[in-house]
């Protein structure tokens, strides 16, 4: 990782892999492996981002986390999230 992309983001991240959910507004979710976590964001992974809205409630049922956020980027089926 660069250092220059270390210096975007707002807090430290953690390393993780745990199974999520990212829940649509109006209804809808899709299945995602959360891959890193900080209190300002996480990195995601989907099966097809396609469709994705810029909107998403990220749910990880392990931890009781429930958090709203908005997609800043997309590369493949990574995903990084701002949260809200």
């Amino acid at each position: 990782m660069s250092a220059v992309a270390m210096e975007k983001r707002g807090a430290p991240r953690h390393r993780v892999f745990k199974h999520g959910i990212l829940a649509f507004p109006g209804g809808g979710a899709i299945d995602c492996t959360v891959r890193n976590i900080s209190d300002t964001g996480a990195r995601v992974d989907v099966d097809s981002p396609i469709g994705l809205p810029e909107v998403v409630t990220l749910m990880i049922s392990t931890d009781h986390f429930v958090r709203q956020c908005r997609k800043v980027w997309c590369n493949d089926n990574r995903i990084g999230l701002a949260f809200d």
